[in-house]
Formats: C-alpha cells, sequence, structure tokens
C-alpha cells in the first residue's frame, strides 16, 4: 500500500505546512521554523511585497537565509545547501509566498507587508453576510493573486527548472474567519445553512487553486500531490460542531490526493481524536504536550504525529526540564515530529543548539 504520511514542514521564513514523509526520519524528528524577524534581525532580509511577488529576489535571500541556518544548525539536515549546476533547487519556490493569505486574497480581502513579518489582514476588513451568500462559482484561474502566482511559477521554471514549494491554504474554518469575522461562530447556530454554504464554496476554492497549483509544479518536474488543512482555531468549537460543519468538507478534500492531514495547532486535540478519526486517510496530526499523547498514538497508529514545543519553554525552562518534557513526548507519542516554529528573534542561536543536542542526546541513549 502506497505510503500516505506527511511530516510537519517549516519552509524558510514561511508559515508551518507539510511535505510527504520519507522513510528515513528518526524517533524524535525537531521540524524547526523562525519568524521573519528573526531574519531580519541578523541578515537584513526585507519580507515587503517583493519577497512574495519577485521569485528571482526570494531565490537570492533564501540562499542567503539558508547557508546561515546551515552554518548555525548544522546537524540538521534539511537545512543543508544542495547546489546543482549552481543552483539551490529548494529556494527556488513558492513556499511561504503570501502567508497564509492566498486564498483570502482570491476572495477579494487586501493584504498588508512588512519588512519584518508575515503579511497580514486590514484590521478589521471582513465580507458581509450578504456578499457572502451571493458568491459565484469559485474561478481561481481569473483572481489576479492566482494569474500573479503563476506567472512566478513561469519564471522559476525557465530560471530553475522544477517549481519547487509548498503553498499554506489555510483550512475551511481558518478562511471563514477570515472572511467574516467572529461572526462566522454565530452563524453556525443561528443561521447552519448559509455556514454550510460558505464552507463548501471555500473547500472548492481550496480544492480549484491546490490542483491548478500542483499541476503547474508537477509540470515542472516537482513530485507534489497532497494537502493539509490548517485547523488552528478548531479548539473555538466544539467536536460536534466540527463534526457537523467541517469534517464533511476535510473528508471531501482527503479523497482528493495521495497524501492528506490535518494540523490542530498547539491546542488539546484529546477532545477530537474520534471525530478526525472518521478521516480515513489521514497521513498527519499535531497536538499541544496537553493532549493525551497516548490515546493519540493509540488512535492514529498509521499517521506521522506532531507535537508543538514552545519558543517561549525553551525561553523559559532549565535544561533539566526541557529534557523531561522531551522524555515525556519520546515515551508518549515517538516516532513523531517536535515541532519548534515561529522562534523569535530574541532567541539565540545557542539556546537552539542546547535544545537540539538535548534531543540528540536522548536519542543516542536509545
Amino acid at each position: 500500500m502506497k505510503d500516505y504520511r506527511l511530516r510537519n514542514h517549516i519552509p524558510i521564513s514561511g508559515p508551518a505546512t507539510r511535505e510527504p514523509y520519507s522513510g528515513d526520519e528518526p524517533d524524535l524528528r525537531v521540524s524547526l521554523g523562525f519568524i521573519p524577524r528573526w531574519y531580519h534581525a541578523r541578515l537584513g532580509i526585507d519580507f515587503s511585497q517583493k519577497w512574495h511577488t519577485d521569485p528571482l529576489y526570494r531565490y537570492e535571500a533564501l540562499v542567503k537565509m539558508k547557508m546561515y541556518l546551515h552554518e548555525s544548525f548544522p546537524s540538521l539536515p534539511y537545512f543543508n545547501t544542495n547546489f546543482e549546476n549552481g543552483i539551490e533547487k529548494t529556494c527556488a519556490t513558492i513556499s511561504g509566498v503570501h502567508g497564509i493569505k492566498l486564498i483570502p486574497m482570491i476572495y477579494g480581502l487586501d493584504v498588508r507587508y512588512f519588512a519584518d513579518d508575515w503579511p497580514d489582514n486590514l484590521p478589521g476588513q471582513f465580507l458581509s453576510k450578504e456578499h457572502l451568500e451571493n458568491l459565484s462559482a469559485p474561478d481561481p484561474a481569473s483572481s489576479p493573486a492566482v494569474r500573479q502566482l503563476m506567472g512566478q511559477m513561469d519564471v522559476i521554471e525557465s530560471n530553475f527548472g522544477c517549481i519547487h514549494g509548498y503553498l499554506n491554504y489555510q483550512g475551511i474554518l481558518n478562511i471563514a474567519l477570515k472572511l467574516r469575522g467572529n461572526d462566522i461562530f454565530m452563524d453556525m447556530y443561528d443561521d447552519p445553512g448559509f455556514a454550510h454554504h460558505l464552507f463548501g464554496h471555500i473547500a472548492q476554492t481550496i480544492l480549484m487553486v491546490s490542483k491548478l497549483v500542483q499541476a503547474r509544479q508537477r509540470k515542472s518536474g516537482f513530485d507534489i500531490n497532497l494537502l493539509s488543512m490548517s485547523n488552528c482555531v478548531m479548539n473555538m468549537v466544539s467536536p460536534d460542531a466540527y463534526e457537523e460543519f467541517v469534517l464533511p468538507y476535510d473528508r471531501m478534500l482527503s479523497l482528493e490526493y495521495d497524501r492528506f492531514g490535518v494540523h490542530t495547532c498547539n491546542w488539546n486535540v484529546t477532545p477530537y481524536l474520534d471525530v478526525l478519526r472518521k478521516i480515513d486517510k489521514m497521513g498527519y496530526i499535531d497536538m499541544g504536550m496537553m493532549s493525551d499523547m497516548p490515546r493519540a498514538k493509540a488512535v492514529f497508529p498509521d499517521a506521522r504525529r506532531a507535537v508543538f514545543y514552545p519558543p517561549l519553554e525553551l525561553e523559559c525552562k532549565s535544561a533539566i526540564e526541557i529534557e523531561e518534557d522531551i522524555k515525556k513526548i519520546y515515551n508518549e507519542l515517538a516516532p513523531c515530529d517536535i515541532v519548534m516554529a515561529d522562534v523569535t528573534d530574541t532567541t539565540s542561536v545557542e539556546k537552539v543548539n542546547e535544545f537540539l543536542g538535548i534531543v540528540e542526546d536522548l536519542l543516542s541513549a536509545k
């Protein structure tokens, strides 16, 4: 049977997403990522709009960042530079483009860009219920954001060959929250028909955009056929509400790809495990450390599991306390990823390497 597992993947300076599981991962694999300000402070990288729209500018910046990461964290193989004919192919990428804002942009929301941060919405900009009730059928190919992205991919292919990268399409409820604001939670109770209409439209938009983009990537020689739903706000609805309003669309999408996974963010996933198990093909599931990790392992023995270790813990805890946390993760969830995402600009290279050393020492002792 074909392996459909996914592992956590944090593109350099991009929001976390997922990539295919390779099969040679250690029992504890650290997935490490930094906020844009970390690179801006150390290397002067400018993450303004040009970074997201000019693939040649982005390539040069990413090469610089990856070389710095390799020098700073030599124990992590995914930061190794690999130049072929003078090209570092993983830097010729669409990963991180527009952060998590691509789908909201397709719906017409404006985006702000920053020199030292990820793109963000305009404060308070949402779409009215009347507007969302009368949405036309999804037509992503006509979206200026998608057309610009397709043009970027043409430039990448003509200059570098394969179009590398894993876009972050977010998830059904995440996007609905961006479009409707907090009113979406009341809509689910006051007007469930409208909520289903909106969630279904979002699911179709994600499906059509991802299929369009990934077909273009495969044509260039980059093998990709996967989707990961980012259900970051899952804990803001009950398991029953997730099952009624979101699960049908996650299940539909899961059938469209070779690999599929669900990101639940750094929350307690325990109440949602049985509902999520209703997605037949689950190649990835993540959680916070407050979750019942042994039960998550029992419910999802066939998925690559991941647990978030917040950077704040790294800053506040002693080496002994961190070691105890890593032992707990190993004993209760391994084999799994440890996701150390959004490391801030105030966190030193030495502190991160201390954490990596603790993980390596534990693995060596086993």
